[in-house]
């Protein structure tokens, strides 16, 4: 299954505020809702892709966003790559998930 990017939309579609570490907790819940109405949980992801604006920025907060991935998703993680980006579709955007889950046939 391909997860598209999952940004820190709030149910209003916009990006909710704060820090990289609170949009990443958003980002990710998004990435996880979307996985589960398929079906899927979070040990099926194979991949994940983060998109980051300020890649300084992110590397300052690694241990606040683990404690988040561990409290979301587990203490498995998917292979995963850190790509810094000028920018995301939404301005106000700091970070972006994309995955790839491997499902059950």
């Amino acid at each position: 299954m391909y997860l598209a990017g999952q940004t820190a939309l709030d149910a209003e579609g916009r990006i909710v505020p704060g820090d990289v570490v609170a949009q990443f907790e958003r980002a990710l819940s998004n990435l996880l809702t979307a996985l589960r109405a398929a079906g899927g949980e979070p040990a099926q992801l194979a991949t994940l892709t983060i998109y980051i604006v300020d890649m300084d920025d992110y590397r300052a907060h690694a241990r606040e966003i683990g404690a988040v991935w561990r409290r979301l998703a587990g203490t498995r993680y998917p292979a995963t790559s850190a790509v810094g980006v000028a920018r995301l579709w939404d301005a106000e955007a700091l970070v972006e998930l994309q995955g790839t889950a491997v499902l059950p046939a």
